[in-house]
């Protein structure tokens, strides 16, 4: 019998590509396992990662939302009412009595699609955010936004010639999955020099280059507020991609598990583009994913999510509830985190005041951490930086010599993974080059969290090294 080799898998396997837990990530792993030993030699302390998006992660130490917990610790455990008299609020008591009654033992399968009750919660707050109708029906619960959007991606793949449009800078996951499907990414440039804007005519030019190729569109990738930059898309800029997809018969894929991360909510407030899409009564196949991994839960080892079709027909619907049915069911415990999403404490509540003292402080912190990043990187020598309005991160542009890039060119390197590799071996510190998301030619970047605790030690430590960089290479 022939050995298993690489060569026998999926070939497909192999352009699978996902920067955010790539080469960076795997050698500040090895970094944190020597920080263990008594006698290493590396020139820091603690390895940060400010690669990823994982605000309880630790050295993040984002603290838990209490609610969340405290009704997590009863679906595990029910017995804990009687065990611990007094130490759960009544609001948290009844509401895991209510979910008691309707899940049972959160070690038994749900149903596929989702527990029904906490569907009809998600179904609830979309029409609260948004005005419209939402129907439980068309309402999926996931295991992270992610599961989601992979399943939707392998459906619309029909050939190798099947594109899906992406922007560029992109979360990762799309061209992952697009390769992991033998589809074709659709790239999409976004406005740097205009805080990363969606640029409706960029969209044009990709569509008329894929069809000239003979790619087949089947699907706009819209994420907002943007990963990695942070950017919020108008209202107006909404409604334009909602009718490029009318006219190109594209299905709308929007990512916006960021809504509730918002800087600046008074000048960059989050519309979902449900809302326009019902206002607008247009006929657009739309998916909207959500997430308990981001906004100020933050709990993504829960592995919770949703997402929501809207003008899919039931055929549809039928299939993908088979294919969902495949996995038997999303994680209970994400489930349960997703209730307590769409259903935090009310005002009135024994657990509202914890609740808004501790989402607001985590508000506050990332607002905060994100302007003073962004001062303090666009004040170094040949450093842009976009002052975030929403999302988790900070995307700077970095200017780098000739001798820079022709000593990453040395070492088999983008330029700009190149700078991120010295900057974790110098600091500690553990960024996503670039190169990992895409970008225009030329353009060199690094996508960093605004997570990290010690705010002005994270970004003294990223001046100093920034300045040895270009005292040896030069700007």
């Amino acid at each position: 019998m022939a050995p298993l080799t690489i060569e026998s898998l999926n070939p497909a396997l192999l352009k699978v590509e996902y920067a955010v837990r790539g080469e960076l990530a795997i050698k500040a792993e090895e970094y944190r396992t020597k920080l263990k030993t008594a006698d290493h030699d590396l020139p820091f302390d603690r390895v940060i990662s400010s690669n990823i998006g994982n605000p309880q992660q630790q050295g993040l130490d984002q603290p838990q939302i209490t609610f969340l917990r405290q009704l997590a610790a009863l679906m595990e455990y029910p017995a804990l009412v009687e065990l611990a008299p007094g130490v759960f609020p009544d609001d948290v008591v009844k509401r895991a009595k209510q979910l008691q009654a309707e899940i049972g033992s959160i070690g038994a399968y749900s149903h596929s699609q989702g527990v029904p009750l906490i569907r009809e919660h998600v179904a609830k707050f979309i029409e609260e955010r948004d005005g419209y109708p939402s129907d439980p029906k068309n309402i999926f619960l996931t295991a992270g936004a992610s599961a989601g959007v992979s399943l939707l991606i392998s459906m619309l793949i029909s050939s190798p010639d099947s594109g899906i449009m992406i922007p560029i800078p992109q979360y990762p996951l799309y061209t992952a999955t697009i390769a992991q499907y033998s589809g074709k990414p659709i790239p999409y440039y976004l406005d740097g020099s205009s805080d990363w804007n969606t640029s409706l005519e960029e969209i044009k030019v990709a569509l008329d280059k894929a069809e000239a190729e003979g790619t087949k569109p089947k699907a706009l990738v819209v994420i907002n507020p943007g990963n990695p930059t942070g950017a919020l898309l108008s209202e107006d800029t909404q409604i334009e991609l909602i009718h490029i997809c009318e006219k190109h018969g594209l299905v709308l894929l929007a990512d916006e598990v960021y809504q509730s991360n918002l800087h600046k909510p008074d000048t960059h407030p989050f519309t979902s583009f449900k809302k326009l899409v019902s206002q607008l009564k247009s006929t657009v196949p739309l998916v909207s994913f959500h997430s308990v991994s981001k906004g100020v839960l933050g709990e993504c080892g829960r592995r919770g999510g949703y997402f929501e079709c809207t003008n899919f027909s039931p055929e549809i619907l039928a299939l993908i509830y088979k294919m969902v049915s495949v996995g038997l069911c999303p994680p209970l415990q994400g489930q349960i985190a997703v209730d307590t999403l769409v259903r935090p404490p009310k005002e009135g509540e024994l657990s509202f005041p914890k609740w808004k003292e501790e989402t607001d402080k985590i508000h506050t912190a990332l607002a905060e951490r994100t302007k003073i990043m962004a001062d303090r990187l666009n004040k170094l020598a040949g450093v842009e930086c976009v002052n975030s309005p929403g999302a988790l991160y900070l995307y700077p542009k970095i200017t780098l010599s000739s001798k820079a890039i022709a000593e990453a060119e040395k070492h088999g390197k983008q330029p700009d993974a190149f700078y991120a590799l010295q900057l974790l071996d110098e600091t500690g510190i553990c960024v996503v080059p670039g190169s990992g998301f895409g970008q225009r030619e030329g353009h060199w970047h690094y996508r960093l969290t605004c997570l990290c605790p010690g705010v002005e030690e994270y970004v003294g430590k990223l001046e100093k090294f920034h300045n040895r960089f270009i005292d040896k290479f030069g700007v």
